[in-house]
């Protein structure tokens, strides 16, 4: 029997509909294959949303399924901070992703930690101007926090169109770094959000920062006490910038108000430390051909130091994520942009100033609305010392009356101390990773899997071991 002509259309313009979005994701995002990938039986998908059609103005991502179970098994968001680093080349393929690259920057290579074996995973270029992601106006690229978390909530509805069927699974909000403000910022636009929309509503379940910056006056005294306590600069110098700088006025850039006495303290600190110390990771050798590359920004005019945990992975992502047949395997840099690829942004013009805030009432607001929040530290860092954030964290439950119901001891791992935690009841919790570094997973894959997968499955980090018999 033949078929009519426009039957044979009806039929064909639905199998188009099929096959252009497969159990609800946008079948021309899907990424068959990267160069060099190993094989895996999980999907990949990335391209573009755009946030402003007017400016032009489009926001990259990169969103990788659960290794199993993805249907059973949340969306996590992760961030990097900078600000204006990039979540791909950072989460996504150095950190928590499930893939790194190779040391010949062609290929990849299993992350056997990945964070996509307890949930889905979802990272994206923000603000545009960071790495692919982009705008036609060039104005822009100058920005701030407002503008980027505003961004962030136009993305997160637009993707979820194209991905509707995750729209009600769980979804954490995750970053470290400059996210502490990034994060934060987001979940509380999102909150907003939820309360004036009538039909969609974001189902957010939980809120987890690794050494974040989060305030100055805290933070950054913090850096000088964490080199003194770590032996790396002496007690003469360490007194001198307790004398002589008032950190309670601190400010983003480095203030011109401080006396000529705190600035000569702090640069001899400097010295001391020099250039051949890792300072988001002090116990890490560092790569001689890397060691003057920056990666992140934060509080680069405060350290003046070279940064990243591995600085060798630099030179082999930033080739790899600069190959023509990687770029087209992810659908990236669909405008052909008159700049490569890198890790942080050198087109973004961000307010420094926005690095002023007090990010403690954001978070008082994420806690009212009864969205748990973890704060973990890597305990080398001493960009962003644990020993700020736990002080924040003190100070936030103290004014929110916050109990503690697990007093302040070790978390386990494998039969060993994995890192030490306290806890204010179900809503606020902090956590140190033992080992780890500013970029917690990839210095310390393992526990950090562990932390994460206790966090997105609400279960409390194990405070008890079993001691194997001999």
């Amino acid at each position: 029997m033949q078929m009519g002509f426009h039957h044979l259309l009806l039929i064909g313009f639905g199998f188009i509909i099929i096959l252009n979005n497969v159990n609800g994701h946008p079948i021309e995002d899907l990424v068959e294959n990267l160069p060099g990938q190993p094989k895996v039986g999980f999907r990949q998908y990335a391209g573009y949303v755009d946030v402003d059609e007017k400016a032009g103005r489009s926001l990259f991502y990169y969103f990788v399924e659960a290794e199993k179970d993805a249907d059973k098994l949340p969306l996590t968001l992760w961030l990097n901070g900078g600000p204006g680093c990039s979540s791909i080349g950072g989460g996504a393929f150095t950190e928590l992703g499930p893939f790194f690259p190779r040391g010949d920057g062609r290929g990849l290579r299993r992350n056997t930690k990945s964070w996509n074996k307890a949930s889905n995973l979802l990272f994206i270029e923000s603000p545009a101007g960071v790495g692919w992601s982009y705008s036609n106006t060039s104005s822009d690229y100058t920005c701030g926090d407002d503008s980027t978390a505003k961004d962030m909530l136009t993305f997160m509805i637009r993707w979820y169109a194209k991905f509707s069927e995750l729209k009600s699974k769980p979804l954490f909000l995750t970053g470290e770094s400059y996210a502490g403000h990034y994060i934060p910022q987001l979940a509380n636009v999102i909150l907003d959000y939820n309360k004036q929309s009538n039909d969609f509503k974001f189902n957010l379940k939980g809120v987890a920062i690794g050494n974040p910056l989060l305030r100055l006056d805290r933070d950054v005294p913090a850096v000088y006490e964490y080199y003194w306590s770590h032996g790396m600069i002496s007690d003469e110098i360490y007194l001198r910038i307790k004398e002589h700088c008032n950190f309670d006025d601190y400010e983003f850039p480095v203030p011109h108000n401080e006396p000529i006495s705190c600035n000569q303290a702090i640069d001899e600190a400097y010295k001391i430390i020099s250039d051949y110390i890792n300072v988001y990771d002090v116990i890490l050798d560092v790569c001689y051909p890397s060691i003057v590359q920056q990666e992140l920004r934060l509080h680069k005019q405060v350290t003046k130091m070279s940064v990243g945990v591995d600085v060798c992975m630099t030179s082999e992502r930033y080739f790899y994520f600069n190959l023509p047949e990687v770029q087209k395997a992810l659908h990236a840099n669909r405008t052909n942009l008159p700049y490569e690829w890198s890790m942080c942004s050198d087109v973004l013009n961000y307010s420094q100033s926005d690095g002023d805030t007090d990010m403690l009432p954001s978070l008082k607001n994420i806690i009212q609305h009864d969205v748990p929040l973890w704060i973990f530290s890597g305990d080398q860092d001493s960009v962003v010392p644990l020993i700020g954030s736990r002080t924040l964290v003190r100070e936030l439950a103290n004014d929110l009356n916050l109990k503690t119901t697990v007093a302040y001891g070790a978390w386990f791992h494998k039969g060993q101390v994995g890192g030490w935690q306290v806890e204010y009841g179900h809503k606020l919790t902090f956590a140190t990773v033992r080992g780890a570094a500013h970029m917690v997973p990839y210095a310390q894959p393992s526990r950090a899997l562990h932390l994460f997968s206790s966090f997105v499955h609400g279960r409390r980090l194990p405070n008890t071991t079993r001691i194997p018999i001999a």
